[in-house]
């Protein structure tokens, strides 16, 4: 994927993103700082993520967990995390467009996008014969009280789709994004008066909106 598809799927600053992904922000501000998921449209001052950047940050998440009690996993090292990323990096656009998973395969690996065949190994026999560990990187992710969003429909009426008004979440079929209808909301229009403004919206889909932001800004505080 070129520089100029990165900035088409998505440019998150680092709220914007941290939100998003589900992680705290410092958690996300640390590991750009020690290179572990550097952010990639902008790494200078005013840092801006990807769309892409955004899974990586869910699997990062993911990997460093302790898993299910019943299926005894160690935490993946930072190094095999390291090594995970350089193969998602690899499936570029196929990341902004399917639901992804990450599930541990017989051989105690990590099995990225199940028939492309992407293992990451983990230590010797952890989770021989099981399959059933796995994550799906773009649907609901929740991890120490946060709450990150589909990152497709992240409601019925909205949607997110890279390369359409920079990733950012919007009402389907239209070119209006929910942070901006959270920036009217908060000068005091109700969805009611939104809609007179918008006339293609309805009601339901500015409520899913605002929605939306509330659970995003709840991220924000909560880390």
């Amino acid at each position: 994927m070129t520089a100029r598809d990165h900035i088409s799927s998505g440019a998150y600053p680092a709220d914007r993103a941290a939100a998003l992904a589900g992680i705290p922000r410092s958690t996300l501000h640390y590991w750009a700082r020690t290179g572990l998921v550097v952010p990639s449209i902008s790494s200078s001052k005013l840092k801006r993520w990807s769309y892409a950047d955004l899974l990586l940050l869910r699997l990062v998440d993911w990997l460093r967990q302790d898993k299910s009690p019943d299926l005894p996993i160690a935490k993946t090292s930072m190094r095999r995390i390291r090594q995970t990323l350089a193969h998602v990096e690899d499936l570029g656009g196929r990341l902004t467009t399917e639901g992804f998973e990450v599930f541990v395969d017989q051989g105690g690996g990590l099995v990225l996008g199940g028939e492309l065949g992407l293992s990451v190994p983990l230590a010797r026999g952890v989770a021989q014969g099981r399959l059933d560990t796995k994550v799906d990187l773009v649907r609901p992710f929740e991890t120490r009280g946060l709450h990150g969003p589909d990152l497709a429909q992240p409601r019925s009426s909205l949607r997110i789709v890279p390369g359409k008004l920079s990733g950012e979440p919007h009402v389907a079929h239209t070119r209006i994004p929910t942070q901006m209808l959270a920036a009217l909301a908060h000068r005091g229009f109700g969805p009611a008066q939104i809609v007179e403004l918008y006339p293609p919206l309805r009601i339901e889909s500015v409520e899913e909106a605002l929605d939306l932001e509330r659970q995003l800004e709840r991220n924000l505080h909560a880390a």
